[in-house]
Order: structure tokens, then C-alpha cells, then sequence
């Protein structure tokens, strides 16, 4: 997987202060989407043990509340397998840390991927930029979902994420 950036004490991007992993590769193309550079899945800088640790040294500062995946698209078909890897990593050697994971595709879409319990919070959705909404929290357009993942699968529906 390639990235193209590490953000670190980000408020922005989930609950608390973050890192956020900006993976490269996205198939859906939304017009108007406020990263384009990051659809090109060999764009950017190689996923390294160097990056790892960069991510890890972030998590490991007890005012850093977790870590969100974001891109591009972290569940483009290409990131899959390393974004399930990274995070099994965070919740092995990070269990007090929350994850987020930001993605173009709908909840009814990836719900059964093995690793989607892992996380705790999933904003869903393609950026639809007719239902762009700036006063919105955590999304960019109102067609969004910010779902509590574990209560989601329990319930088996969606529900959404409330602080």
C-alpha cells in the first residue's frame, strides 16, 4: 500500500486528537473530492516499518485518542489486505486506542469484511458534492453515515456514532 501522508494531532478527522493515515488509491472519482491526488494507488510513498513507526510513536502519547484511516480510499480493493493488517497491528499493541476508517463504500457494502469489527467508528459513503454540507461533523455531504460499528454489527443495521 502507498500513502501520502502521516497527520498527526489532527481534531478534524474523528473524535479527539488523531493520527491519520492518508492511504493513496480510490476507484469512485467523486466530483468535487477535496483529496483527488490520492486516487492514483502508486501515488505517493511506499508503506514502510519507517512509517509504522512514525504511526506508533504518535499512538503511543496518551493524549492521542486513537488513529483514523482515511485517503484516497483505505478499502480500495489494492489496500485491503494492508489496511486490515494495520489494523490488527493498532488493536494488538494499541488496545486503549480508538479506530476510524473513512471510505467510499457503504456500510451494506463491507460490513461482512472479516476485519470490520475492529473498528469502532466507519464514516461510509461516496462525497456527493450536490449534499456538501460544511456545518456537518466528522463528513463532507449529508448522504454520509457515521456508524458505531459494534453496535451496528449487534444490531445488524446500521446505527449511527454519537459522542
Amino acid at each position: 500500500m502507498h500513502y501520502h501522508n502521516i497527520t498527526k494531532d489532527d481534531m478534524l478527522n474523528g473524535d479527539g486528537l488523531r493520527v491519520v493515515l492518508w492511504a493513496a488509491g480510490c476507484s469512485h472519482g467523486c466530483k468535487g473530492c477535496h483529496n483527488p491526488v490520492t486516487w492514483d494507488a502508486e501515488g505517493g510513498i511506499p508503506f514502510d516499518e519507517a512509517a509504522w513507526r512514525e504511526i506508533a510513536e504518535e499512538l503511543g502519547k496518551q493524549y492521542i485518542s486513537g488513529i483514523t484511516f482515511s485517503g484516497g480510499d483505505p478499502l480500495y480493493l489494492k489496500n485491503r489486505e494492508d489496511t486490515e493488517a494495520l489494523i490488527r497491528r493498532v488493536r494488538a499493541e494499541f488496545p486503549d486506542k480508538t479506530v476510524w476508517l473513512y471510505t467510499g463504500f457503504t456500510w451494506e457494502e463491507i460490513k461482512a469484511l472479516p476485519f470490520i469489527g475492529l473498528v469502532d467508528v466507519l464514516v461510509d459513503g461516496r462525497f456527493v458534492e450536490e449534499l456538501k454540507d460544511s456545518t456537518l461533523k466528522w463528513k463532507g455531504s449529508s448522504n454520509q453515515r457515521v456508524i458505531d460499528v459494534k453496535k451496528s454489527l449487534d444490531a445488524d443495521r446500521p446505527v449511527l456514532y454519537t459522542e
